[in-house]
């Protein structure tokens, strides 16, 4: 049974996380398939958006402690520090330099680096029975994977260091509370949920999207004047696009846009 699951359809390219027996965590085989998967997802030019979701009950309990354990994984005790470390081509960094929006669909609960790899989705849909862990504290690591860097900017610094010091465990309610999920729904509805979202986004102008999640990530940086430079920039070719002129069209003949990403 392959440990991860590839489709594409509609413009969507669903990746499954397949380890249902071992609630999906993630060995180091798996981080250099999701890496080369979310990079091809990346350049295909018939994929408009991405949904990361798992089977079973959970969406991924974290990287694979059991491997860990027996020192031939990730944190394996018999393995040397690194003497160069590049995580250029690792899923977390490979996840937040996508164009393409990435929705994850939480069909259960996320704990350590399966909830980082959750916050580096751009949208997440999570099941009513679900839960967030930030055990990472109670492991002897930190977020390793982006945790750090996503918490303070989506909750403020007090409300992150609660989480990751205490290695507090969120429900669902919690995570929407906290707006760390978009929506909440029944474990049944989740896939037929990020589905619907995802078709919606693919019915967009592609290049548009995409340019508008790279701007959003450059925004995080830049001062409003540099950014509204880079605006103008973006929206140069833009104009120059069939996609644009078949917008405009569409609107006045009040129809829906056929756009074909040129």
């Amino acid at each position: 049974m392959s440990a991860m699951i590839f489709e594409i359809s509609d413009h969507i390219a669903t990746i499954t996380l397949n380890r249902p027996e071992r609630m999906n965590t993630i060995s180091s085989a798996m981080l250099d398939e999701l890496t080369r998967t979310l990079v091809s997802v990346n350049e295909n030019p018939d994929v408009r958006v991405v949904i990361l979701t798992g089977t079973g009950r959970a969406f991924c309990a974290g990287l694979d402690l059991n491997e860990a354990s027996s020192g031939e994984g990730i944190g394996g005790k018999d393995r040397r520090p690194p003497e160069t470390i590049d995580l250029r081509n690792t899923p977390p960094t490979v996840l937040f330099a996508m164009d393409k929006p990435v929705i994850c669909a939480l069909n259960g609960s996320a704990a350590g680096y399966g909830m980082d790899l959750a916050l580096g989705c751009d949208i997440r849909i999570m099941a009513d029975n679900a839960k967030l862990a930030a055990a990472f504290v109670k492991r002897g690591v930190v977020p390793e994977s982006g945790g750090t860097w996503f918490l303070p900017r989506m909750l403020g610094w007090a409300k992150a260091a609660e989480i990751i010091f205490t290695g507090r465990t969120l429900n669902a309610a919690d995570c929407l509370a906290e707006r760390l999920v978009n929506k909440v729904v029944p474990a049944d509805s989740v896939a037929a949920e990020a589905r619907a979202m995802a078709l919606e986004i693919a019915a967009n102008a592609p290049m548009a999207v995409r340019a508008s999640k790279r701007l959003m990530r450059m925004g995080l940086d830049e001062t409003f004047d540099t950014h509204v430079q880079h605006v103008y920039l973006q929206l140069l070719p833009l104009f120059a696009s069939e996609d644009f002129a078949e917008g405009v069209k569409s609107f006045l003949e009040k129809r829906p846009a056929a756009f074909t990403g040129r």
